[in-house]
């Protein structure tokens, strides 16, 4: 029935639209411990390609939630890092994790009724092994509050 009147519905829509995609959040979370290189990102998010690493990274620079930094040097030097506005984001969803973190039990139990397409013996294991939701948990000593 005809669509949009403006760009957002609500505060909500526009917040999702930028943290939108499997591996923003986790960037965020891991930009959230300082600036980072691109291949220092990749190993910490081992299942990300390469090429979608650096379409998320454009997207959150185009949103201004990271800003590319690139050094006068040979060879040339590029840094990512959250802008004041990433960071501001980031507190946002400290509530969401420790409300992720509150209900993992039951959010795991119910993962193979919630996507039966992604498992089809049933088991949670299979698709975690495969997730990006363990990269924070295999990093314990970096979590942060809230995450």
């Amino acid at each position: 029935m005809g669509g949009r009147k403006g760009f957002y519905e609500c505060g909500l829509d526009a917040a999702v639209d930028v943290i939108g995609g499997k591996w923003k959040v986790l960037l965020l979370w891991a930009l959230a411990q300082g600036p980072r290189r691109f291949g220092q990102l990749r190993r910490e998010l081992p299942k990300i390609s390469e090429k979608v690493l650096a379409q998320q990274l454009r997207e959150l620079e185009a949103d201004g939630i990271v800003h590319r930094e690139v050094f006068a040097e040979v060879p040339p030097r590029v840094e990512y890092a959250l802008t004041g506005l990433g960071a501001s984001l980031n507190e946002a969803l400290a509530p969401l994790g420790a409300w992720g973190r509150l209900h993992l039990a039951h959010l795991e139990a119910t993962y193979p009724s919630r996507h039966p397409s992604r498992h089809p013996s049933g088991h949670p294991d299979e698709e975690r092994a495969a997730g990006p939701e363990e990269v924070p948990a295999a990093r314990p000593s970096r979590s942060r509050p809230g995450r």
